[in-house]
């Protein structure tokens, strides 16, 4: 049973973390050359950045979150991007202890939206690698899942897909605009999808991570899936009005209750060739 807990506790974490280092960074790293339209892939891939945030349920610090992406790499002859999510725990939290997992997402980039073609769970502090993994296979039209090694299911997959983390990225492609978009999730061994909402509607408000109240622009969505740690259902989420649509705070419903997860710390730099 504390198992079972301590994984949904950090799927659940990293779900909400998607739509959204130490020492606080400096307002010096928002920039501001097209603030009246979104990114493109190419934009955001041109920086190396790493963001930290905060998880929290009510007054309780749950744990942080820091997402990169690590390098491009090549996956079965093709050009991928390799995108990590590592999620700590705070310690104190009862029934999970310490707990340190990583999600790994191997990405395409192409002129239009990414998708994803492999995806995998560390589980670091059990010493338990690709504890789950999806691997994409669109040529064939399937998907195929295993835990441990093990192969668990197959699946059917139609369009360019995504296990959850891609939606780090996929969503900026659209924050600041009036344009919805619906990326198809594979979960839990099942697929479902999220459908995003975007506005152009903007507020200031304040994160650690930046030295004055920043202006964000407010999306919002809802998950027909039955996502990890009881989400389901609609969701909140707010982005930096700068050129990389930088996601700073989510707010989502599960069965523990309202999460918040805000933006700690960001940095970035020149992505070297």
């Amino acid at each position: 049973m504390q198992r079972f807990i301590k994984n949904r506790l950090f799927l659940g974490i990293l779900f909400l973390a998607v739509f959204s280092l130490n020492g606080l960074a400096q307002d010096t790293q928002i920039t501001y050359e097209h603030p009246d339209h979104p990114p493109t892939m190419n934009e955001l891939l041109k920086w190396k950045e790493v963001f930290t945030y905060e998880v929290k349920f009510g007054f309780f610090k749950l744990g942080k979150v820091q997402t990169q992406i690590l390098r491009d790499t090549t996956y079965r002859g093709q050009k991928v991007w390799w995108l990590r999510t590592k999620i700590t725990s705070n310690p104190s939290i009862p029934f999970v202890g310490h707990e340190e997992n990583h999600y790994n997402t191997f990405f395409v980039k192409t002129d239009s939206l990414p998708y994803t073609a492999l995806y995998w769970r560390d589980d670091i502090d059990d010493r338990k690698f690709k504890a789950e993994r999806y691997r994409f296979d669109y040529d064939n039209k399937k998907v195929y899942y295993s835990e441990q090694g093990k192969a668990v299911d197959t699946l059917s997959v139609t369009e360019p897909s995504s296990s959850g983390q891609l939606i780090f990225y996929y969503s900026r492609l659209f924050a600041g605009t009036n344009k919805p978009y619906r990326l198809p999730v594979y979960l839990e061994d099942k697929m479902g999808y999220i459908n995003g909402r975007n506005t152009t509607n903007t507020e200031m408000r304040k994160y650690d991570a930046f030295d004055q109240p920043v202006k964000t622009y407010y999306s919002y969505g809802d998950a027909d899936i039955d996502g990890p740690f009881g989400f389901k259902g609609k969701y909140k989420a707010w982005y930096l009005a700068d050129d990389l649509r930088v996601p700073v705070e989510a707010h989502a419903k599960v069965w523990l209750g309202n999460v918040k997860v805000k933006l700690i710390d960001y940095k970035k730099e020149p992505r070297k060739e």
